[in-house]
């Protein structure tokens, strides 16, 4: 078995739980929580991940809500060794997430790579919009949980040079088209009341055009941050009919995590 590449990472966290949202809701993960985001959505439950910190929390066993602390960088070697720690049986995912993992691809390439290495299933949660960064750590990833901004809730980092495109579709398409190369992939909307239909349908029309078969997640937002309520239950229908309309694989599926009191 060869060794993990001597790459550090900026790290928030890493500790285990159970996955909260998306068609794996309800599986023992470990969550390996990268640092910094270039984008800012109005719902945003971690803003501590916004960005880099001086120091990271590592949790000593699974369910037990011990953490260590150590100072950033960390080395792939040991975010790889505590993430099987908490995760000694195969089956579980290990997350990829943030912030905006993708920020770091060579952090993110060189986990993927050696997770896999070490018989895990590695679950990619990115904003989707980084399609160089996924291109080189794609076929190393079972699963890519893309989301997909609406530009009515989302927008660019303080001092961040925005991508071509204000809206985020072309970046996204762009990054779908690579996604599609893991084993694995759906895309995630988060919808709130201010989603406009024109967003919304353009969205269905570029993953339309790409694949009609790609799964898509319609995400209620949980009211929090600068969003105060969720749609609907006859929004969120309406959404789901239009959805389906354009796409064979369409669910409406809630943040669960809130709901029993877990990270």
């Amino acid at each position: 078995m060869s060794e993990p590449e001597a790459i550090d990472a900026s790290l928030v966290e890493i500790f285990a739980s159970i996955q909260g949202e998306g068609p794996e809701v309800g599986r023992a993960t470990v969550f390996v929580r990268l640092g910094g985001c270039d984008l800012r959505c109005r719902w945003c439950d971690s803003p501590g991940t916004w960005r880099p910190t001086a120091c990271c929390r590592i949790e000593e066993q699974a369910g037990s809500a011990r953490f260590r602390e150590r100072p950033n960088p960390v080395p792939i070697a040991e975010i790889v060794e505590s993430a099987i720690t908490l995760a000694p049986r195969s089956s579980a995912w290990i997350s990829l997430t943030g912030g905006e993992p993708l920020l770091q691809p060579g952090a993110v390439a060189a986990l993927a790579r050696a997770l896999t290495a070490r018989g895990r299933r590695v679950y990619l949660e990115t904003h989707g919009l980084h399609a160089e960064a996924l291109a080189g750590c794609v076929e190393s990833i079972e699963l890519v949980s893309m989301d997909w901004k609406l530009a009515s809730d989302v927008g660019y980092g303080p001092g961040i040079a925005p991508l071509p495109g204000r809206d985020f579709h072309d970046a996204h398409a762009a990054f779908l088209r690579v996604a599609l190369r893991a084993r694995g992939v759906y895309v995630k909307v988060v919808v709130t009341p201010s989603t406009a239909d024109a967003e919304f349908d353009r969205m269905l029309e570029t993953i339309a055009g790409i694949s009609k078969t790609v799964p898509l997640v319609i995400q209620p937002v949980t009211p929090r941050g600068g969003v105060s309520a969720m749609p609907s239950a006859e929004r969120c229908l309406a959404l789901l009919e239009r959805a389906e309309a354009c796409l064979t694989d369409v669910r409406v599926i809630p943040q669960t995590h809130p709901i029993y009191g877990v990270l």
